[in-house]
């Protein structure tokens, strides 16, 4: 099929909540991707970032493969040595927890949210502290917890038990903090909310706020989960460990996976008949799991993201003392964000014709999140791309700014 068949085929059939972007792509192998009419785009924010270690992985498409030709499917009733091998090794690269597998980050922080309400409902702990332009998915639950009005407004009424602060602002988190609360979520680097990293100390007296209040402290490391920072995941940059983490993402290297990691006294929590996910923990998607973790420890790709994170900050921050129209640059080792003075649909276009794909969230905010194995030479290629996009909306941003005066 040509690419205006299949966009008709998606305009019959398929249900457009949506907004895609006119591309048709056929074909993706490491970080570049192929359209329809054989067009090259180097690929910047690769399937959301789930897509860590690029397109189609060798490692993982090998692992699925074989996997596949042995036991695709089993039901949870039943015990299968690759779940058991998955979560030991997540427990292994975190904070020695137990794992519940699901398909989604949606579903993790769901199965987060019922932890919080667990572990104190015997206290009359109800209510869940989320931050402003946080996000943590699109089911009720989760749109509900996320910070960001315009994601939940259309489904009102919504669930109660719910409340928002600043995120960064301890005094204002303390504020809304209650008897009846039972828990906190936070993105260390939130990620549809512009890249905004969270401070070390705001993260560490959240913690001993938790503590004290006996309330679980939940880091969704959805986005950051798996490498990009330069480290498996975010929170080990801060030195504070969470009750719970959730992931999905990278974590299957490309195949839908999702994870709940919890600490050991927490986990016991979830009790048969608590939670349950039919796919979570299947055995393709825990032999996924293995290999995304096995190419990583294999190909060093932690510290080569904290390598290659330095020379795309560096070069970044170069940008912004050269273009005005850049205001800020934000985020750890291959997750970062250009924040710009005008809207970013402009640049996202001027590099899309330049062979680059990037994404804007935010309405300002450049996320650039390539594969941890990206070679040097191809990041410094989008780079190059990259500037000639900026430089091109920047020209236009010193004309209108001429114009006002």
């Amino acid at each position: 099929m040509n690419a205006d068949e299949v966009k008709k085929l998606y305009h019959d059939y398929v249900i457009s909540c949506y907004g895609r972007d006119d591309f048709v792509f056929v074909r993706g192998r490491g970080c570049y991707l192929w359209d329809a009419d054989g067009n090259r785009y180097l690929d910047f924010f690769p399937g959301w970032a789930v897509s860590g270690l690029g397109h189609s992985p060798a490692t993982v498409v090998k692992a699925i493969s074989n996997q596949a030709k042995v036991l695709m499917h089993l039901s949870n009733n039943y015990y299968h040595p690759w779940q058991a091998l998955a979560a030991r090794k997540l427990s292994e690269i975190s904070f020695g927890g137990k794992v519940f597998f699901c398909n989604s980050g949606a579903e993790a922080n769901e199965g987060a949210i019922k932890l919080c309400r667990l572990h104190g409902s015997a206290n009359g702990k109800w209510r869940i502290i989320s931050m402003q332009n946080s996000f943590h998915g699109r089911t009720l639950a989760t749109v509900t917890l996320t910070g960001q009005v315009k994601y939940s407004a259309p489904f009102a009424p919504l669930p109660e038990g719910f409340d928002y602060v600043a995120f960064n602002d301890f005094a204002a988190l303390e504020r809304v903090v209650s008897a009846e609360t039972a828990g906190i979520f936070i993105e260390p680097i939130q990620g549809e909310g512009g890249i905004n990293v969270a401070n070390a100390d705001y993260l560490k007296r959240v913690r001993s706020l938790c503590n004290e209040k006996g309330m679980l402290l939940v880091f969704d490391e959805v986005q950051t989960g798996m490498g990009k920072t330069g480290r498996y995941f975010a929170y080990q940059h801060f030195g504070v460990i969470p009750d719970v983490m959730t992931l999905a993402k990278t974590i299957g290297g490309g195949f839908p996976v999702g994870a709940l990691v919890a600490k050991n006294d927490v986990a016991g929590l979830l009790v048969p008949g608590t939670h349950a996910s039919t796919f979570g923990g299947n055995p393709l998607a825990c032999a996924a799991v293995l290999a995304t973790i096995e190419t990583i420890e294999q190909e060093n790709l932690l510290a080569r993201a904290e390598h290659l994170g330095m020379l795309l900050r560096e070069t970044l921050e170069k940008y912004k003392k050269m273009f005005p129209v850049i205001k800020d640059v934000r985020g750890i080792g291959l997750m970062m964000g250009l924040d710009l003075n005008v809207p970013g649909k402009d640049l996202v276009q001027a590099c899309w014709k330049r062979g680059l794909l990037v994404n804007c969230t935010h309405d300002t905010v450049i996320r650039i999140m390539p594969p941890m194995n990206i070679k040097e030479s191809q990041l410094k290629k989008g780079l190059r791309i990259l500037k000639e996009g900026i430089k091109e909306i920047n020209n236009k941003f010193k004309a209108s700014e001429f114009a006002r005066v």
